[in-house]
């Protein structure tokens, strides 16, 4: 999947997802498109050329008119029916239908992307939101299942893009090694003190601020890590909770009892807390994707 409908750092968090706020939908464009216009206007260009290929003035009289009235007849469609609001209603769910297909095959193609035990992770809590729904169905005897318990769409596809976001950590923290770094900035200290002139100490001292913040970004990286980790976790658990809940509820309301907002707060936090280190992690998520270049030691240590 591109990771950027699904980026980590774009998490799909609020209740108010589920109402569908249509972007750049255009209804004119949309009210052109539609079949019985098409064919509406093929029809009339078929009778008019029908009407100026037969002989005598008053066909090609008649061509003009039916392509004048055929004109005038899109004029008035296309100025009142696109402004309809039952019109607009139905071309706002079509364009949520395509929007959800859209976004369910990227976060598929994102989910194949993983490795085996990353899959069993995602269709495991999937599987379990499932069961949550037909189990509420089932001793509710309701066919909808309420918004509330539908929260789940959204912790579930948070779950997909954390884990996005903690494997390709993961994976960019493999290929670094913080010892290097703190003998590198030894080796930087040393250097600047031996310095032979000023500019060079300069240099040596820029070597080693980078070294400095190279260092705090790994530290910044780790500790996001962690974070992520825990909510991942937690949501699994809240699964297992809800799906405890929903087998041994007396009443539907009871399920109400469960903190849905104390979840999806946490989340927003995590994003917060990702979100405060994306310039740099984006970066690097980029080159996770790319070729890796081959490693090479420093100038100090190729002599």
């Amino acid at each position: 999947m591109n990771a950027e409908s699904l980026r980590p750092s774009s998490f799909i968090l609020h209740p108010s997802s589920f109402k569908f706020m249509p972007e750049n939908v255009s209804y004119l464009k949309e009210a052109v498109k539609e079949p019985f216009n098409i064919w509406g206007l093929v029809i009339l260009v078929a009778l008019a050329v029908f009407a100026a290929t037969n002989p005598g003035f008053l066909s090609t009289f008649l061509a003009y008119w039916i392509l004048a009235g055929g004109a005038g007849a899109e004029f008035l469609y296309l100025t009142t029916v696109p402004n309809l609001p039952g019109y607009r209603r139905a071309v706002d769910r079509r364009a949520r239908r395509r929007e959800l297909a859209d976004r369910g095959r990227r976060r598929r193609e994102l989910i194949n992307s993983f490795d085996p035990r990353e899959r069993e992770a995602v269709n495991y809590l999937e599987w379990q939101k499932n069961q949550i729904y037909q189990n509420y169905q089932k001793f509710t005897k309701v066919n909808a299942i309420p918004e509330r318990i539908q929260m789940l769409d959204i912790y579930w596809e948070s779950y997909v893009d954390l884990l996005d976001t903690y494997r390709r950590r993961k994976n960019h923290m493999r290929s670094i090694n913080r010892q290097t770094i703190h003998n590198q900035m030894q080796q930087a200290t040393r250097a600047i003190a031996n310095a032979p002139d000023d500019d060079t100490r300069r240099l040596y001292q820029q070597n080693l601020e980078f070294l400095q913040r190279r260092l705090q970004t790994y530290d910044d990286i780790e500790r996001s890590m962690k974070r992520v980790e825990a909510q991942l976790q937690s949501i699994e658990s809240f699964f297992g909770l809800v799906n405890d809940q929903v087998i041994t509820m007396p009443t539907p309301d009871s399920i109400s009892s469960l903190d849905f907002d104390s979840l999806l707060s946490s989340i927003e936090l995590t994003r917060e807390i990702l979100d405060e280190t994306a310039p740099v992690l984006s970066a690097w998520d980029a080159s996770d994707r790319a070729p890796s270049p081959p490693v090479r030691p420093p100038i100090a240590q190729r002599q």
